[in-house]
């Protein structure tokens, strides 16, 4: 268990976003990659958890175009989704 009360509450935010497609792909990504994450890292994902799943999830199926505002390094390792387990 992490004992940041921060990266608890985000990794909260991320495994309980609404929908399970959502809770899998927000949540699979944070698992997967938060261990590494500097601070303007952590305050990216936090924005994005902001936005709604509908789009979230419009981007990671690229069914919707990336905003210019969050395309980057994230972005790019979260469309990878390669870190969504297929049970």
């Amino acid at each position: 268990m992490n004992d940041n009360p921060r990266m608890r509450r985000i990794q909260f935010r991320a495994w309980h976003r609404g929908t399970r497609e959502a809770d899998y792909t927000v949540g699979g990504f944070f698992d997967r990659h938060h261990a590494t994450w500097n601070e303007e890292e952590i305050d990216w994902f936090e924005r994005f958890m902001e936005e709604q799943d509908a789009d979230i999830i419009g981007w990671a199926l690229g069914t919707i175009p990336v905003p210019d505002e969050w395309k980057g390094s994230m972005m790019d390792r979260f469309l990878k989704l390669d870190f969504v387990k297929i049970v």
